[in-house]
């Protein structure tokens, strides 16, 4: 089994940064696309970033465009969140997740859904102070 521990979380004001980070140990496996959700107390899961393994396609949600950015890490098992000019709407539980299912799919929209991903980490809270 695969596990996936995300840190770098914390409170912050707003406009300030953090970089979360996300290691993955256990057993190897063929990393297909790595995601980050979040969720807001009462909220629905969202969909946050997510990065294709071969290529390092990079997809965003439109309230972080601009703001967030997601990238591997150095090794390989690692991905992180960047994330610059944070703002109270931020404020949520981040969730790291991995897919290594790698059934041919004509499009991306798979990726920004929930269920498209077999691993899941704990979570980090990120508070945002206005």
């Amino acid at each position: 089994q695969v596990q996936l521990v995300e840190s770098g979380g914390g409170l912050v004001q707003a406009g300030d940064s953090l970089r979360l980070s996300c290691a993955a140990s256990g057993r190897t496996f063929s990393t297909y696309a790595m995601a980050w959700f979040r969720q807001a107390p009462g909220k629905e899961r969202e969909f946050v970033a997510a990065i294709r393994w071969s290529s390092d396609s990079t997809y965003y949600t439109d309230s972080v465009k601009g703001r967030f950015t997601i990238s591997r890490g150095n090794p390989e098992n690692t991905v992180y969140l960047q994330m610059n000019s944070l703002k109270p709407e931020d404020t949520a539980v981040y969730y790291c997740a991995a897919r290594t299912v790698n059934t041919y799919r004509s499009s991306s929209y798979f990726l920004f859904v929930d269920t498209s991903y077999n691993y899941w980490g704990q979570g980090t809270q990120v508070t945002v102070s206005s």
